[in-house]
């Protein structure tokens, strides 16, 4: 089983327990890097990816309300970045309205999931998540 490299923006402790809880209760060793906010998000690409593709993320799992710059601020700043527009984005929110889901299409996310509520859940969220964004769309151009 491939170790991919997947970056995280959540501002609440509780769900980065949760999310790398269910990674490793499905056997994943990924490397999940977690940011708090979308300004240490941006930071953490633009000082660590571009200087190294090897470090570019698998994919972003991208909380929508976070502090300082929230997650459609960032959506819009990394599909409008020639070198960061590429990694698939995959909007994580608690926000379940079709509007907004619109929204961030429009704005280039690749994909828009709405947080479970039980655990057991999102060991199946994250299992389905990180099996599309890892076998079926390959290795990103």
């Amino acid at each position: 089983m491939e170790n991919v490299f997947i970056l995280i923006a959540e501002d609440d402790a509780d769900d980065r327990f949760l999310l790398q809880s269910a990674f490793e209760e499905n056997g994943f060793k990924d490397k999940l890097h977690f940011v708090e906010n979308g300004v240490e998000l941006m930071d953490y690409l633009r000082n660590h990816s571009i200087k190294d593709e090897v470090k570019m993320p698998r994919f972003i799992l991208l909380d929508l309300n976070m502090p300082k710059k929230d997650g459609r601020e960032v959506l819009k700043e990394i599909k409008q970045d020639g070198l960061l527009k590429n990694i698939p984005v995959i909007i994580f929110s608690t926000t379940n309205n079709e509007q907004e889901m619109r929204r961030c299409y429009e704005l280039g996310a690749n994909s828009y999931i709405t947080k479970p509520n039980s655990f057991e859940s999102l060991i199946k969220t994250v299992a389905a998540i990180r099996s599309y964004w890892t076998h079926t769309t390959g290795v990103l151009s």
